[in-house]
């Protein structure tokens, strides 16, 4: 099984009321949502952001039939396989190959291969065995180039979920979406923010409402 084919596949026959665009970005942020809230649930007490981002994800779920929400369930059993089996920046290929990415949405990812070079030719040193490495990704996109960073340490025989710790920021949720997701499933120590990195750049005190931990940075997976 393709298990990409399959998802773009998903997406084409949720599409008719709502553009292929509209259905993968609403199905990102879906899985963002819920996992992020998943997270939260082992908090004691669920607050107000809690609260307001399950309204979200019931906001946006709401607008879909029942086989149509069915199909959007298949679709992130799929992603979970697909990165089960590859390394790679699956999200973003998705988005490509479903025709997202056109002129008209002003949006499109690098290929993995030219973000794992570039990964390959910027960690050339050598790494001590407790090194923290630390990754500042600016304008994350769908996270292809963290993913590729990640992917090089793995090749060195390190073990990129304990070693890196990711500040990721782009100024477009899509994009924060899609990199929260793809780190989460990649278990890599994360924290993805939205805003503008020139202007407001990622700081300890910035709003909560703006922030999105990964299970491994919450220490939901250990």
């Amino acid at each position: 099984m393709n298990e990409k084919k399959e998802i773009i596949q998903r997406i084409q026959q949720i599409s008719g009321q709502w553009s292929p665009y509209q259905v993968f970005t609403d199905w990102v942020e879906c899985v963002a949502l819920t996992i992020q809230n998943n997270c939260y649930a082992f908090c004691k007490e669920k607050d107000e952001l809690y609260q307001k981002r399950e309204q979200r994800y019931c906001s946006i779920i709401k607008k879909y039939s029942a086989e149509e929400q069915s199909f959007i369930v298949e679709m992130t059993g799929l992603l979970t396989m697909a990165m089960e089996i590859e390394f790679s920046d699956i999200l973003g290929e998705i988005y490509m190959e479903s025709g997202c990415g056109n002129k008209n949405t002003g949006q499109f990812f690098t290929p993995f291969n030219v973000s794992k070079m570039c990964a390959d030719m910027t960690l050339l040193q050598d790494f001590e065995k407790d090194e923290i490495i630390p990754v500042h990704e600016p304008s994350c996109g769908a996270g292809g180039m963290i993913i590729a960073m990640a992917s090089v340490l793995k090749d060195k025989g390190i073990n990129y979920q304990k070693k890196m710790r990711v500040v990721a920021q782009d100024l477009d949720w899509k994009a924060v979406y899609m990199t929260y997701v793809q780190l989460s499933l990649y278990g890599i120590d994360a924290v993805v923010v939205q805003g503008d990195t020139l202007l407001d750049p990622y700081h300890i005190d910035y709003p909560i409402e703006r922030t999105f931990r990964t299970p491994r940075n919450m220490g939901v997976i250990l």
